[in-house]
C-alpha cells in the first residue's frame, strides 16, 4: 500500500472530492447491511406462522427506499472519486510533458522515445487506476468487511463470527506475498512495453530506409519477438494474479463450511433461529466481495506503484542547462567571443573541442569548416547552450552565457540544425512556428530570402499545404529552405546555419547567400559547411581538425597558404569544373 502514501500530496490537494466520496461510500456499506437483515427478519416470520401483508409491505417498502438511495449515492461517489483520478492523471502528463521540454539534449541522447511515451500513456493510466478504483476498493472493501462483521457479531452471534473469520489471516499472508511477487513482474512487463513502444516508433518513422534497403521482413521479425516478449512478461503477471481468486474462493468456502457446521449446532441447540442462520450465511455471502476485492486491490496497486515509480524516477531528473541565479531577462546582442580550453560531452573521456579561441564583431558572418567529426556542430551547440562548457566561457554582447535567462538567449538566435524537423501542419504554420501570431507579408518575406517562396506558390494549397508528418511530403532542399524561413521569421540577431545548404544546388545557394546579405545588415550569421563556396565571403572563417582551430582568417588569408583550406577549396573547385565536362 506504500503507492497510497507516494499519493497522498494529491490526495490532501483534492480532499474535500475524495473525503466526500468516502463517507458516501461509507453509507452505501452501512445501507447494504439492510437486506439480510430483512430477510431473516421474514424467514423468522413465516416460521412462527406471524408474517402478514403489512408487514412484507413495510420490509419492501425499506428495501426500495435503500436501493434508490443506493443508486443515487453510487452515482456520485463515481464523480468524487474517478473524477479526481482523472485529474491526478492529467496533472502528472502535464509535468511530465512539462519536464521533457524543460530538459537538454543529453537527456533525449539517454532516453529513447519509445520510453518516454510508455511513461506518458501506459504508467499514467496505471496511476490514475490505483487512485480511482484502489482508493474504491480500498474503502468499500473494509468498509463493507467492516460493517458485516460488525452486523454478524452484534446482531448474530460473536461466537459463530469469530470461528467463521479463523482462515482470514491465511489470506492475508498469501494476498501480500502475491503482491510482492505481481509488483515485480509488473515492473518488467511494463519495460516490456516500453521497448516495443520504442520499436514501432522507430520502425514507423524510419520506414523509408527499411524499405529501401528490403529489410521488411528481419524488421517484421524483431518486431515479433518484442511483441511476443511483451506477452510471455504480461502473461508471467497473470499467472500471479490468477492467484488471488482461487485462493479466496477457498477461504471463503472454508468460511461457508464453518458457519453452516457451528450455525446448525447453534440453531438444534436453541442459540439462534433459522432466520438468524440464514441471516448469517447471508452477511457470509457479502463478505466474498471485500475478500475478491483485495485480491483485485493488490493487482491495482503493485501496478500503481511499479507505474509511479518509473515515472518519478524520470520526474527526478535534473536538466543540465538550467538558469543561474541573478540571470538577466533580456535578449542579447553585440559581438561573440569564444574562449573554450575543453568541451566533453557527458559520459564521454575525450573532449570534443580544445584551445577554441575566436572573436566574432557584431554583423559579421563566421564561416565554420572541417572533416566530418570535427566539431562544428558542437562548437553551435555551446552558443544556444544544447550543452555547457567544461573548462572555459562563451561572451555574448560582453556576458556570460549563463548571465542571460536560456528563453532570452535562445530569441536572440535563430537556428537552423542539420537534422530538418517539420510538424504535421501547414506550410506557413511551419514557418511561423517561433512567431505564431506574425503576419503573412513577414512569412512571405522570410520564404523569399530563403528562395522557397516560389516552390510553395507551386504546392496544392500554397502556404496552406500540409506537409506531412516530418515533412515526408518534401524533397530534402524544401525542407530546409523552409527551416531556414523558420529561423529568419524571427529575426534573430543571430542567424546559425548548421550545414543547412548541403542539399540545394550552387546556383540556390548563392541565392540564399545573396539574399541574407542584403536583408540581415548590422547581423550576425554563423555557417558551419562541407561546400565552401557557402562560406567563402564570410568575415572570419575556422577550419577545425579533431576539435581544434587549424587555420583561421578570411578566404583570401587562407588561399595564401597551403593547408587543409586550400587544399579542399582547389579540389571541390575541380571537381565543380569536371562535373560541368571541363
Amino acid at each position: 500500500m506504500k503507492v497510497f502514501l507516494q499519493l497522498m500530496w494529491f490526495f490532501k490537494q483534492e480532499k474535500k472530492a475524495y473525503v466526500t466520496g468516502i463517507l458516501i461510500l461509507l453509507f452505501v456499506a452501512f445501507l447494504q447491511l439492510l437486506p439480510p437483515k430483512v430477510i431473516g427478519i421474514i424467514v423468522d416470520h413465516i416460521q412462527e406462522d406471524t408474517l402478514t401483508g403489512s408487514i412484507l409491505g413495510k420490509w419492501i417498502v425499506a428495501l426500495v427506499a435503500a436501493a434508490l438511495v443506493m443508486y443515487v449515492l453510487r452515482y456520485y461517489w463515481r464523480i468524487m472519486i474517478f473524477g479526481s483520478a482523472v485529474k491526478l492523471s492529467r496533472l502528472l502528463r502535464n509535468k511530465l510533458y512539462h519536464h521533457f521540454t524543460q530538459m537538454s539534449q543529453s537527456f533525449y541522447q539517454k532516453k529513447r522515445t519509445g520510453d518516454l511515451m510508455a511513461h506518458a500513456t501506459n504508467d499514467l493510466s496505471a496511476i490514475q487506476q490505483t487512485a480511482g478504483s484502489g482508493v474504491l476498493t480500498l474503502v468499500d472493501s473494509l468498509a463493507t468487511g467492516g460493517f458485516v462483521i460488525i452486523a454478524m457479531a452484534t446482531t448474530i452471534s460473536w461466537k459463530l463470527t469469530l470461528i467463521c473469520l479463523i482462515p482470514m489471516p491465511f489470506m492475508a499472508l498469501l494476498t501480500n506475498w502475491y503482491g510482492t511477487l505481481l509488483h515485480k513482474r509488473f515492473h518488467k512487463a511494463q519495460e516490456a512495453f516500453s521497448n516495443l513502444n520504442d520499436k514501432t516508433q522507430e520502425s514507423i518513422t524510419g520506414i523509408k530506409v527499411i524499405k529501401t534497403f528490403g529489410q521488411e521482413k528481419e524488421d517484421i521479425e524483431d518486431f515479433r519477438k518484442q511483441s511476443d516478449d511483451v506477452v510471455q512478461k504480461n502473461i508471467s503477471v497473470a499467472r500471479i494474479d490468477s492467484l488471488f481468486d482461487p485462493t479466496i474462493s477457498i477461504i471463503v468456502g472454508i468460511s461457508f463450511f464453518l458457519a453452516l457446521t457451528f450455525g446448525s449446532r447453534y440453531v438444534l441447540q436453541g442459540e439462534l433461529t433459522i432466520g438468524q442462520l440464514i441471516s448469517f450465511t447471508t452477511y457470509l455471502g457479502l463478505l466474498i466481495w471485500p475478500m475478491l476485492a483485495f485480491g483485485w486491490l493488490f493487482n491495482i496497486v503493485e501496478r500503481g506503484r511499479a507505474s509511479y515509480d518509473r515515472v518519478s524516477e524520470l520526474l527526478a531528473e535534473k536538466a543540465d542547462i538550467i538558469d543561474v541565479e541573478g540571470a538577466v531577462d533580456e535578449t542579447p546582442s553585440g559581438d561573440i567571443e569564444y574562449n573554450i580550453h575543453s568541451f566533453t560531452y557527458p559520459d564521454e573521456k575525450e573532449p570534443m573541442l580544445k584551445n577554441i579561441h575566436f572573436t566574432l564583431k557584431r554583423g559579421q558572418t563566421l564561416g565554420i569548416v572541417g572533416k566530418t567529426g570535427a566539431g562544428k556542430t558542437s562548437l553551435l551547440k555551446l552558443l544556444i547552450r544544447q550543452f555547457e562548457s567544461n573548462d572555459g566561457e562563451i561572451l555574448f554582447g560582453g556576458k556570460k552565457l549563463q548571465n542571460y535567462q536560456t528563453s532570452s538567449l535562445r530569441e536572440a538566435i535563430g537556428y537552423v540544425p542539420q537534422d530538418h524537423f517539420l510538424f504535421s501542419a501547414t506550410v506557413g504554420e511551419n514557418i511561423a512556428f517561433a512567431k505564431p501570431m506574425v503576419d503573412k507579408l513577414e512569412i512571405y518575406h522570410a520564404a523569399t530570402v530563403a528562395n522557397i517562396h516560389d516552390d510553395i506558390l507551386m504546392f496544392t494549397d500554397g502556404y496552406d499545404t500540409v506537409v506531412g508528418e516530418r515533412g515526408v511530403s518534401l524533397s530534402g532542399g524544401q525542407k530546409q529552405r523552409i527551416s531556414i524561413a523558420r529561423a529568419l521569421v524571427m529575426d534573430p540577431e543571430v542567424l546559425v546555419l548548421d550545414d543547412s545548404l548541403s542539399a540545394v544546388d550552387a546556383k540556390t545557394e548563392e541565392a540564399i547567400l545573396s539574399a541574407l546579405k542584403e536583408n540581415r545588415g548590422g547581423k550576425t550569421t554563423m555557417i558551419t559547411a562541407h561546400r565552401l563556396s557557402a562560406i567563402q565571403h564570410a568575415d572570419l572563417i575556422i577550419v577545425l581538425d579533431e576539435g581544434e582551430i587549424i587555420q583561421k582568417g578570411t578566404h583570401d588569408q587562407l588561399m595564401e597558404h597551403d593547408g587543409w583550406y586550400k587544399e579542399m577549396y582547389l579540389r571541390q573547385q575541380l571537381e565543380e569544373l569536371v562535373e560541368h565536362g571541363g
